[in-house]
């Protein structure tokens, strides 16, 4: 994989990169696996804006991806193309099981076409394989991860991830996500080998505003750039200082430096070694 660069033709093509987009097979999604997706631009069920700065973009449809690949056990499947998915940053694979049933998974680091890729209790451990955490060798790069058994992959789905089963001792497995914390996991708990693919996608750079709004993002204001009714921050002449020893956010609780966390989260037990030290 690599990211791809323009000649300077103008002052957001001189600071734009994209990822080089030649190891993709295909041009068109498979048909049978798209469902339509409704934009609701940040807003809830009542029509209020809970997450903002959302809205536009281009139009999408969503890719199906199969997280948890239970019913296809011991069914040996051929990867017939690797494809772009606008929904996530990695790229995914598209997969001709033996029984005529296709399914897309996310693309590990190293794929290519024709591979053949297996969900297995005692499978080979090569990249695209899927198997329980048990029976994956230790340090081996792992993503797709489940937290419950049977519920389908949940961590470590984004472009580049990876993470690494670092001791099977004991009732439950240690696993080191991509941040750093290390975290018990069930050894029943299913997980593909290998890399998430797309690993030059943090090295890309967007370049340009307009190419943030195809992405649905629209721009961000400062608070203190905002009239006093909109913001704690706002007021004043022109630019203005915030007033106030701590920042708070637009609905008035502190911005920084302030614990945000309501209460210890059930699954915080599980946690070995937290990401922050």
């Amino acid at each position: 994989m690599a990211v791809k660069t323009y000649k300077p033709t103008t002052n957001g093509r001189r600071n734009m990169s994209v990822v080089d987009y030649s190891v993709l097979t295909k041009q068109k999604p498979e048909k049978s696996l798209l469902v339509k997706k409704v934009a609701t631009n940040g807003r809830n069920a009542h029509g209020h804006i809970t997450i903002r700065h959302r809205g536009g973009g281009v139009k999408r449809h969503y890719r199906i991806i199969d997280f948890k690949r239970l019913d296809r056990i011991d069914i040996p499947a051929k990867v017939v193309s690797i494809e772009y998915d606008p929904n996530r940053t990695a790229f995914i694979s598209l997969l001709h099981y033996v029984d005529g049933v296709k399914r897309y998974i996310l693309s590990p680091e190293g794929i290519q076409v024709d591979d053949v890729v297996t969900i297995s209790d005692q499978g080979k451990v090569k990249p695209g394989n899927r198997m329980p955490i048990k029976n994956i060798p230790v340090g081996y790069s792992i993503h797709d991860l489940e937290l419950t058994p049977g519920k389908g992959g949940q961590l470590i789905r984004s472009a580049g991830g990876y993470g690494k089963v670092t001791s099977l001792d004991g009732e439950m497995a240690y696993v080191q996500l991509p941040s750093g914390e290390v975290r018990l996991i069930s050894k029943d708990c299913y997980a593909t080998v290998g890399v998430v693919s797309n690993s030059d996608h943090s090295n890309v750079k967007i370049g340009k505003a307009g190419r943030v709004r195809k992405m649905g993002r629209r721009p961000q204001v400062l608070g203190k750039s905002m009239n006093a009714v909109d913001h704690p921050h706002g007021g004043g002449e022109g630019h203005s200082p915030i007033g106030m020893k701590a920042p708070k956010t637009p609905w008035g609780a502190p911005a920084l430096g302030c614990k945000t966390r309501r209460r210890k989260k059930a699954s915080s037990q599980y946690i070995v070694s937290a990401r922050k030290k």
